[in-house]
């Protein structure tokens, strides 16, 4: 039998190289509670994904489910399908929705234990263990297989309480933080990583959600997993951790949530624990309502940089928008509206790349545009072009 795993951590001690993944999002990919599926479709360090499971696209490219580019990643109407077509087994079964109910229901409950019994390991991003679950652990030591629940905390001894030390960081720290839930902070966040990294500027990013830490990153925890007392130290102990240990030239930090939501307190804690130096504001324009709550309307960007430059000392530097629902045209129009408005550089990273972002934190940060030659970051293409 293989080692029970119960967090993050300890699945990041074992993989050395890439596991072939399939993952369930049934009707829900490429929508709001689907974002966990659509973070490990554009980018995993860890898992090589093969397939989706979503009966409501059975036959579309998963890329371009998404509205990216063509990615072959197939999806497939069930798991019995799944396992006709593909080459091989996958070794993971990953629950790729991330719903506001706390437990699955049976039938996918089901879909878990048969997926169990063709020897794949299970990885789970929700607030309920599977891990913890008699029939789940039963069926696990039967197949010899592995379950990791990803939100699972530290221990107690393990976690942290806010100690200061986030004041000996002395690079920029950049937190991503958004005006509701699932509207691509994450996607942001990864996506102007990626450009730093590749631009020759070393940059970590810290995670804070289950997304990012399935994606591989190697600092952070799920804080809405956390008990209040550590949700602040833990966060400024990862922004410590990643600092002394990496050495980077900069740190960002995903956000959670927003500020203003009146369901969440994520934001703030990412705000107390990280003091970030700037703040990348993403933003749906065409939401009505905040996600999951549709009586609660969504909060006006000037709002909610209000709000943030309100209990913090820093600053939003750039605006970055979720396209959802809006032609291009109208993309266009608003990016050139609230650049106007809010004398910020403005961007959409699925259609137009990070430059703009980029060239807001060598601006702010001149260290950073020291390590840069301008003609490669007129060079950068948008992550999502065709």
């Amino acid at each position: 039998m293989k080692f029970q795993l119960s967090n993050i951590q300890e699945i990041k001690k074992v993989v050395s190289t890439k596991k072939t993944a399939l993952i369930y999002c049934e009707n829900q990919f490429g929508r709001v509670d689907g974002k966990t599926a659509a973070g490990l479709i554009r980018q995993s360090e860890i898992y090589t994904i093969v397939g989706v499971l979503d009966s409501s696209l059975t036959g579309k490219d998963a890329g371009e489910a998404l509205g990216d580019k063509k990615n072959h990643i197939p999806i497939f109407a069930n798991l019995q399908t799944a396992l006709e077509k593909l080459r091989d087994v996958p070794n993971c079964y990953i629950y790729g929705k991330a719903p506001l109910e706390a437990f699955i229901p049976p039938l996918e409950r089901l879909l878990i234990l048969e997926a169990m019994a063709q020897g794949m390991d299970i990885i789970n991003g929700l607030h309920q263990f599977f891990s913890e679950d008699l029939e789940f652990r039963e069926q696990a030591s039967q197949y010899g297989v592995q379950i990791t629940d990803i939100r699972k905390p530290p221990e107690l001894a393990d976690l942290h309480v806010f100690t200061g030390q986030i004041s000996q960081v002395n690079i920029p720290v950049i937190a991503f933080l958004g005006t509701d839930c699932a509207c691509g902070k994450m996607t942001t966040a990864v996506a102007v990583n990626q450009t730093l990294q590749g631009l020759g500027i070393k940059s970590v990013l810290v995670a804070t959600g289950q997304t990012s830490l399935m994606q591989g990153a190697r600092y952070g925890v799920s804080i809405d997993a956390l008990v209040s007392q550590f949700v602040i130290g833990e966060i400024e102990n990862a922004v410590v951790q990643a600092f002394e240990q990496e050495k980077p030239d900069i740190i960002l930090v995903e956000g959670q949530s927003s500020l203003s939501h009146p369901a969440f307190m994520s934001s703030v804690g990412i705000l107390k624990g990280s003091r970030p130096d700037g703040i990348i504001l993403q933003h749906p324009p065409a939401r009505k309502f905040r996600c999951d709550f549709p009586h609660l309307a969504m909060p006006k960007l000037q709002e909610e940089i209000s709000l943030i430059e309100a209990i913090s000392p820093t600053k939003v530097i750039a605006i970055a928008i979720n396209h959802e629902n809006l032609t291009a045209a109208a993309t266009e129009r608003i990016i050139a509206k609230y650049e106007r408005d809010f004398q910020l550089p403005t961007t959409d990273v699925l259609l137009h790349g990070c430059e703009k972002l980029v060239q807001a934190l060598c601006d702010r940060f001149p260290k950073l545009n020291r390590k840069i030659k301008g003609e490669i970051l007129a060079a950068i293409p948008a992550i999502g072009s065709k």
